[in-house]
């Protein structure tokens, strides 16, 4: 790592069976959670000083091997969750949410009826983005994440990051986001490296 500079790894969430209204527990399927063992070896040689989450069973199951192997907890931010895409009673096709995904972030404020825009999803999430690369300025932090919040962070920061970006990324996936105090200066993708 560059000196004076601090490390956030944004490790989207590995494969988990989507199960309509278990959005908050459903796990890993067992090639999820074959993946999450391999970004415990990933991360092997990477110094970790802390390890956040999301709520969500999927990503905290991705990232726990990870902190397991550095002795640390996984500390959960319910700030951090995945966004809403529509509300609970709603079960649109997924061509229609992929298209509300698009205009979300074509359009910061854009939400289908009961979801959450991208810009929501910012206020939420920034502020606890912010404290942590103070907290822990020139460490390395690891984020279990989803998709959609996981792009909105990086949009925030450099809003190149946005519908064609968030198509183009795996579960899992990992981007390391190299920080200068709280401007990001560097993005880059180490799962396709590995896997590629």
């Amino acid at each position: 790592m560059s000196s004076g500079r601090t490390e956030l790894y944004m490790v989207r969430h590995a494969e988990s069976p989507f199960i309509f209204g278990e959005e908050r527990t459903r796990g890993l399927s067992d090639k999820g959670a074959a993946h999450a063992q391999e970004l415990a070896h990933i991360f092997a040689s990477i110094p970790v000083h802390l390890v956040i989450s999301s709520p969500y069973t999927r990503a905290v199951e991705t990232v726990n091997p990870i902190a397991k192997s550095k002795g640390l907890e996984v500390v959960l931010h319910e700030e951090l969750k995945e966004r809403r895409i529509e509300g609970p009673d709603h079960r649109s096709d997924w061509e229609v949410l992929e298209r509300a995904i698009k205009a979300s972030f074509e359009d910061l404020d854009y939400a289908l009826d009961g979801g959450e825009s991208t810009r929501q999803m910012q206020q939420r999430a920034i502020p606890i983005i912010e404290r942590i690369l103070e907290e822990y300025s020139e460490k390395s932090i690891i984020l279990g994440t989803h998709g959609n919040i996981m792009v909105a962070i990086m949009n925030y920061y450099d809003s190149q990051y946005g519908y064609d970006f968030w198509a183009g990324t795996s579960k899992p996936d990992i981007y390391r986001l190299e920080f200068e105090s709280k401007r990001l200066v560097q993005v880059e993708c180490l799962w396709e490296k590995v896997t590629g």
